[in-house]
């Protein structure tokens, strides 16, 4: 008679822990479904439709979707020259863009990160840019770069220097767009960095000082290094904003000219919404997708490795 009376009691025992870690397990998924659902209908849900569109030929203004598999990826890397070519001006806008913005951003933040008299303006300053339209930004610049009549031009004629048409030149286009954009953006860079360098102790500058170092030398062997990891997520969050840049190309050059600035993203507006096919766009769109996802998986194991 004792046996069934302790199992009973046994199992009362239990029966509130299972309860319990249940509750705990409702109200961990109730936290987290926000993000959750978020996830799956702002990435992953576009990103399998995007991959089926990839998989169709699907032109917009008759609504026919054929099946046609890996016939948009084979004709977009084996058959279609303009790819090669956007893909040849993505990655010199890349190249242009992420070097001199890190550059610029950490040069501002070394020289506003120090406390002085007016350093919250000339960071509101710089920083205005960021929360600026990117469109009425373009539209500025796009006034501001015309041939003679542009004022950069009258400024550079000011001191006997004729400038070149700016935005309708091929040889000068290209580094047009990638200045604005880095003058655009650089605000938001040279934050992060602010940020970092405020949180590096001064101690460690002061023993370096101590040492005989000199300023040079402490930024070199001591600051550069403590700002790896900021550095790591700027290069890439400025790598992934390098090719997905559509606005400044759309407002400014409408890819030309002669296809100089013709970049991926707007070349996959162009295949999608203009010329309404949007299986080859879709394929397009995942092609980019893989190119950032390599290059910040490249990025993220060279820095292991330098930490190794």
């Amino acid at each position: 008679m004792t046996r069934p009376s302790s199992h009973r009691s046994g199992a009362q025992a239990r029966a509130p822990r299972l309860t319990l870690q249940l509750r705990d397990a409702i109200e961990g998924w109730l936290f987290v479904s926000p993000t959750l659902i978020g996830f799956l209908i702002f990435f992953l849900g576009p990103l399998i439709a995007i991959f089926i569109y990839a998989m169709s030929d699907w032109n917009f203004l008759s609504g026919e979707a054929i099946f046609v598999g890996l016939a948009n990826f084979e004709d977009a890397l084996f058959q279609n020259p303009d790819f090669w070519h956007v893909l040849r001006n993505s990655a010199v806008f890349a190249l242009g863009l992420v070097p001199l913005n890190v550059a610029l951003a950490l040069f501002l933040a070394v020289a506003l990160s120090r406390p002085f008299r007016g350093v919250i303006v000339f960071r509101t300053i710089f920083f205005a840019p960021v929360i600026t339209s990117a469109i009425a930004w373009a539209i500025v610049w796009k006034f501001m770069l015309q041939g003679e009549g542009g004022p950069v031009n009258q400024m550079l004629a000011l001191i006997g220097i004729a400038g070149p048409n700016w935005l309708r030149e091929p040889n000068w286009a290209m580094a047009a767009v990638i200045v604005t954009r880095v003058i655009k953006m650089v605000g938001l860079n040279m934050i992060l960095y602010i940020a970092a360098l405020q949180a590096i102790p001064r101690d460690y500058d002061e023993a370096a000082g101590l040492e005989g170092a000199s300023r040079w030398q402490v930024f070199r062997m001591v600051t550069w290094p403590l700002l790896g990891p900021t550095t790591l997520v700027i290069v890439i969050l400025t790598t992934i904003g390098s090719f997905k840049v559509f606005d400044h190309i759309y407002q400014m050059t409408g890819g030309g000219p002669e296809n100089g600035t013709l970049v991926l993203a707007f070349y996959i507006y162009q295949q999608g919404f203009q010329f309404f096919d949007i299986g080859y766009a879709s394929a397009l769109a995942m092609i980019m997708f893989v190119i950032v996802m390599a290059l910040t998986i490249v990025q993220l194991t060279v820095r292991r490795k330098e930490n190794a």
